[in-house]
């Protein structure tokens, strides 16, 4: 009697391995994946935080090893991000992959790429895309709140990046945390449409500049205050006519009467 051959399966190549591995921390939501999720939180918390006293610490001698030391930690993500992309086109298509690239050339390139530095703070809206805030934020009972935070992160990014952006322009060369300061002054004086007059930018330059934070600025304001004011609603798109917005208790489609049947945790 003859034994059938027994088959040994062929190990997986070392970048196959690691795709699966990273796809398993990344998306995962066992007790090893949620942990490396909240420690990748943490550390983007922290390089914000960086980001932000980055004005006050570049004199520091211990500023250009903290700098490089985010390099390679965006470096990282940047290359996990590709191995667990479905292909390169998607992870190359991303607008976040493009502004951690920009991040990683001003940390690299400091003195030539300054006047990029200010792309650091979409980091803040990175943090809020994260899986893990809206799940910590369902699981926390506060699900209700993710329209009007979010609406609350668009718009320190707005004036941080304005901040940020006239900082670099504008401001750069001002001794120790005076020129920071003048620049978020200026921002909130521009967005909030309150217009002291004290700081003014110079040249076209200048002019656009505070043209654009006025426009984009009471825009973010408008939506800001539609998201607290308005009634909360949930994303489920209708089986019929595809309307995604609904009532949180909704029974029916508004838009066409089709029967809803939209999950929630109970009462």
């Amino acid at each position: 009697m003859s034994e059938e051959p027994i088959s040994i399966a062929e190990p997986q190549p070392f970048l196959e391995r690691a795709r699966r591995q990273l796809r398993g921390l990344y998306f995962g939501r066992d007790r090893e994946a949620i942990r490396f999720q909240v420690g990748m939180l943490l550390v983007d918390v922290a390089v914000l935080a960086f980001f932000v006293a980055g004005p006050y610490l570049r004199t520091g001698s211990a500023y250009v090893i903290v700098d490089y030391l985010i390099a390679a930690v965006i470096a990282f993500e940047l290359g996990a991000r590709a191995l667990i992309a479905p292909n390169l086109r998607y992870w190359a298509m991303r607008p976040m992959t493009w502004v951690d690239v920009v991040i990683l050339g001003t940390l690299l390139f400091p003195n030539q790429l300054h006047n990029f530095a200010f792309l650091r703070v979409l980091r803040i809206w990175a943090i809020s895309q994260s899986k893990l805030v809206t799940l910590m934020l369902r699981r926390t009972g506060h699900g209700d709140k993710e329209d009007i935070i979010q609406a609350c992160v668009n718009f320190l990014v707005f004036l941080f990046l304005v901040t940020g952006f006239v900082y670099s322009n504008f401001f750069y060369g001002a001794e120790g945390f005076a020129g920071f300061v003048d620049a978020l002054y200026f921002s909130v004086a521009t967005v909030t449409t309150t217009g002291f007059g004290d700081i003014v930018l110079p040249g076209t330059l200048g002019k656009l500049t505070a043209i654009v934070t006025m426009i984009i600025g009471i825009s973010l304001f408008v939506r800001l205050a539609q998201a607290i004011i308005r009634p909360y609603k949930v994303t489920f798109p209708c089986p019929q006519c595809g309307l995604s917005r609904h009532e949180a208790d909704a029974v029916h489609c508004k838009a066409c009467g089709h029967v809803l049947n939209i999950p929630d945790e109970g009462a």
